[in-house]
């Protein structure tokens, strides 16, 4: 289980959101406009989709995230994205760096159709296939050494464009734009930071005892590929983007 911390977070990746304006841009949004962020985190992303003048609810599943996001002002209720609590009266659903932690992709799509308008539009980016290939090659590979079967405790979705351009149809979506970006991405820190918050599950396979050993394997492993020789190191995202728009009528 991922537990997140808004200040270690804010601290060590920041970048996440930062790096968000190109999906705002698709998102446009527009005053009067209702809103649902899916996996708004600590609400950065939010507040600026409200200061487009639209109606923005936050949602997410993290009751430490959501209180930094009620911090800021904004309207946010917890929600798993599998499990969709709202009713069909959204112009957008949108999704930055949260649907690839969601397994049952199939339940998410058909949630976010449930909870538009005809003619709403879902947009959205998440990892992608091969995002984060390297570290999660050294993640796996460290923890099979130690007899743990890394499949059983991954919590990572990273779906091609064919295999989510597809879960999107079946849903009623017509696709307008879909497409994987490679983006290598300068970390703010150590890669042992970065694991610290998003390699949680795997971290905690390990016996306390030998976790510290376990992210020095990973963090070694990982150093030839992506650490530069002025020490920063760099994470090898690929992230898919798209934009589909829910078929039918008008509500």
């Amino acid at each position: 289980m991922t537990r997140w911390n808004p200040e270690v977070y804010a601290r060590n990746a920041r970048f996440v959101s930062e790096l968000g304006t190109p999906l705002l841009e698709l998102l446009a949004p527009v005053p009067g406009e209702r809103i649902l962020d899916l996996g708004c985190g600590d609400g950065a992303l939010t507040l600026k989709i409200a200061a487009a003048g639209a109606t923005v609810v936050g949602a997410d599943a993290s009751h430490e995230q959501l209180r930094a996001a009620r911090k800021l002002g904004l309207d946010v209720v917890r929600m798993d994205g599998h499990a969709f609590a709202v009713g069909r009266h959204f112009d957008a659903v949108f999704s930055n760096a949260a649907l690839h932690w969601m397994k049952r992709p199939a339940e998410v799509v058909s949630g976010v159709a449930a909870a538009l308008k005809g003619g709403g539009r879902f947009v959205g980016e998440m990892g992608g296939n091969g995002n984060v290939a390297a570290i999660r090659r050294a993640l796996h590979s460290a923890l099979r050494a130690r007899g743990v079967d890394p499949e059983a405790v991954d919590p990572w979705y990273y779906p091609g464009v064919e295999e989510y351009g597809a879960l999107l149809a079946a849903a009623g979506f017509e696709v307008e734009t879909i497409g994987l970006i490679a983006r290598p991405t300068p970390l703010p820190g150590d890669i042992v930071s970065w694991l610290e918050v998003f390699a949680q599950p795997f971290i905690e396979a390990v016996a306390p005892p030998e976790r510290s050993s376990y992210l020095q394997e990973v963090r070694s492993t990982l150093a030839p590929a992506l650490r530069r020789p002025d020490g920063t190191w760099i994470a090898d995202y690929v992230r898919l983007r798209f934009r589909a728009i829910r078929r039918g009528a008008g509500f």
